[in-house]
Formats: C-alpha cells, sequence, structure tokens
C-alpha cells in the first residue's frame, strides 16, 4: 500500500516537473493569429466563434479551447491524428490540418479570453459540489487520488502545455473525459497519470468534480 502512494508521488513530481519545464504561449506574431483565425473556420460550427464550445445533449459534447496553452491544443489534435485519442468528429478535422495551419490555429485560439458556453448549466446538490470542491483541491489519500490542482495549478487553472485550465468547461465533456482514460479509450496523457486517477474514482466522484469544476469561472481573473 505505502508502495504504491510512494509511486503516485513519484508521478506527480514528475508530471510537475513537466509543467514546470513547458514554455507557456509565447508571444507570437499578428500574422500567425489572423493565419489561425482563417483556419478556425473549420472549428466554429461546434466550438462556436468564441471558442466556448457547445453540446448536443446525449450526443455530443464540445469543449471550450478558449483558455489553454497553445502547446496542449496542438497536442490533442495531434493524438486524434495518431490515434491515441478517438473521436469520430474530431478525427477528419485534425486530418485536414497541416503542422502549420494547426500551429496557426493553437495559438489563435490560445490568444482569446477564456469563456463558458451559454448552453450549460450546473445542476448539482450543495453535497455534490463540496465533495467535487474536496477531489479538486484535496483529493482523497485514503483511496490513492491525488488533487486536481497537484498537477493543474493553483485553482487548477493550468499549468503550460501539459495540465490545461479544466475550470469553467462543460461538465457532461469532463465527465466523458475521465470516463475515457478510466476504460483506456484516451491514452494521451503524460505517464498515464489521469489514467491511474480515473479508475479510482467512482460515479459519484467524477459528477462532483465536473460539476464543481464547471461551477467556476473560466478565466483565473474572474475567481474571487
Amino acid at each position: 500500500m505505502m508502495f504504491r502512494s510512494r509511486k503516485m508521488a513519484k508521478a506527480l513530481l514528475m508530471t510537475g516537473a513537466l509543467a514546470i519545464s513547458s514554455v507557456a504561449t509565447a508571444q507570437v506574431d499578428q500574422a500567425v493569429l489572423d493565419r489561425g483565425k482563417e483556419v478556425s473556420a473549420l472549428c466554429v460550427a461546434c466550438h462556436m466563434e468564441s471558442g466556448a464550445g457547445s453540446s448536443i445533449p446525449g450526443v455530443e459534447y464540445r469543449p471550450r479551447l478558449t483558455g489553454l496553452d497553445a502547446g496542449y491544443i496542438q497536442h490533442q489534435v495531434e493524438s486524434y491524428k495518431n490515434g491515441t485519442r478517438v473521436n469520430v468528429s474530431m478525427k477528419p478535422f485534425a486530418d485536414l490540418l497541416t503542422e502549420q495551419q494547426l500551429h496557426d490555429v493553437a495559438h489563435y485560439y490560445a490568444s482569446l479570453p477564456a469563456v463558458k458556453a451559454e448552453d450549460f448549466k450546473v445542476e448539482a446538490s450543495e453535497e455534490t459540489l463540496a465533495l467535487g470542491e474536496k477531489l479538486v483541491y484535496h483529493g482523497d489519500w485514503n483511496r490513492y487520488i491525488p488533487a486536481c490542482v497537484a498537477c493543474h495549478g493553483v485553482d487548477a487553472y493550468g499549468i503550460g502545455n501539459t495540465f490545461p485550465n479544466i475550470n469553467g468547461q462543460n461538465p457532461a465533456y469532463v465527465k466523458k473525459a475521465i470516463n475515457d482514460w478510466k476504460e483506456d479509450s484516451r491514452t494521451n496523457d503524460p505517464l498515464h497519470l489521469m489514467s491511474r486517477v480515473a479508475k479510482r474514482l467512482t460515479e459519484a466522484d467524477i459528477d462532483a468534480v465536473a460539476a464543481y469544476l464547471a461551477s467556476q469561472p473560466a478565466a483565473k481573473e474572474e475567481k474571487k
């Protein structure tokens, strides 16, 4: 038991080092952003012009792209290309993009202000939100579940291109993402840390974390 706890702690330290060593989206030339905006025409039908995402309830949940690091966005699209992340809607669009187009559109979305989608509401009890807050900030080491903030940074607003801002995200999308890691249908996380954590979460845990994160502002400066 202690050995497993030490392994998890070591993994957290290693992933933290990855995050610290990664460089946040640098200042980019306006030409890159202009080209990226042109490429975003492929994205707006699902992710909206604002980049806030959208939903087809019970069918598909499109995430917020704004407020994410450009390198993180690039990695996700590359994952759709190479099959380490699977989505039948995203795959053809990912395959359409050249390396330059992906670079440009990722930096374009990273340059936009983080905003929540308008078509979802958080419907959760105070008890559920309290559990979500506990797991986000403290985890549950009795079950070897680290806090979300251990990797995703202060208040879970992300660190570099490895750990994204997970606040103000569509709760149904967050639940699907965690379940994809739990079921090993998504394998593009560093050191497979998310996969190991997801397997220790109950359905109630996942619902609570998704609801709490969705209830938070998408942009750090909006948090009181």
